[in-house]
């Protein structure tokens, strides 16, 4: 399952979460990456395992203070993860006492900084191209072919994102895994629900490809905020309301910036007995 260097009677954890979007991390800085589609879908399950709505791996970096890899509940990898990206930048701020660092992720070298008791990180600018979200074929990003006119954009993730009149009454589990795996989109996507309360307010509940319905989703938040600025319906800096929380979202000459809270839950350590049986 994990390299032969790895010690793997022993495998420590910690959980945290950001707006109760919640994550398990695991820092492998010093050895080899330990984490695999198996490992990640065993810890993923709630009743099995740990429980996450994507794990983050830590590993060392030579571009950057650290590299992150994001996976999945259901073992998949995750391209980008902006609350776990977040609660990582917090850990490590903590350890470290600086005030900003670098994060490395599958998106890009990332910039992250402490804004008091919050953290902000940079999600870079966002993919606007049909090749780049992916799309499968070439058509109206502001103006998908999809019942609901929904609007594609690329945050490291694909995310199809709806505006809706009133985000509570979306039955997000029955159309969530409908548009998650549409043809349109050949890598599957996240998929949000936006209402627009004004200029400057979102509500937003969202379903993440791999994991299902969340309380809050980074990526898809920054996707969401893009997408109603396109669309006219909102300015560049927005308050979003998630189901677990708020999220600050700013789109900047240098990319889409995203604040909000972190909360470190608990620590703990896999069994060799899980670990074997997986």
């Amino acid at each position: 399952m994990a390299d032969a260097g790895a010690d793997m009677n022993a495998l420590d954890f910690m959980k945290w979460h950001g707006a109760g979007n919640d994550f398990v991390m695991i820092d492998s800085r010093g050895r080899d990456a330990v984490v695999t589609r198996e490992l990640a879908a065993g810890l993923g399950d709630r009743n099995r395992g740990v429980g996450f709505d994507q794990l983050a791996e830590i590993r060392s970096s030579d571009v950057a203070d650290v590299d992150l890899d994001f996976w999945n509940s259901d073992g998949s990898r995750a391209g980008a993860c902006g609350n776990a990206t977040r609660c990582v930048a917090r850990y490590i701020i903590d350890q470290t006492g600086k005030d900003s660092l670098t994060i490395r992720t599958m998106r890009g070298v990332l910039e992250a900084r402490a804004d008091g008791d919050l953290v902000a990180v940079n999600m870079g600018q966002p993919q606007l191209t049909w090749n780049e979200v992916p799309l499968s074929q070439d058509v109206d990003l502001q103006h998908l072919p999809l019942d609901g006119d929904p609007v594609a954009v690329g945050m490291g993730n694909p995310h199809c994102v709806f505006f809706v009149e009133d985000a509570e009454t979306v039955d997000v589990a029955v159309i969530g895994p409908r548009f998650e795996t549409d043809p349109l989109f050949p890598e599957a996507t996240n998929v949000e629900f936006a209402e627009i309360r004004a200029r400057d307010e979102i509500r937003m509940r969202v379903w993440e490809r791999g994991t299902g319905i969340t309380l809050a989703c980074g990526s898809g938040a920054c996707a969401t905020a893009v997408a109603a600025h396109q669309r006219g319906l909102t300015d560049k800096r927005v308050r979003m309301e998630l189901d677990g929380g708020w999220l600050t979202l700013e789109w900047r000459e240098d990319g889409v910036w995203m604040t909000g809270p972190t909360a470190f839950v608990y620590s703990g350590q896999l069994t060799q007995a899980f670990l074997k049986g997986l």
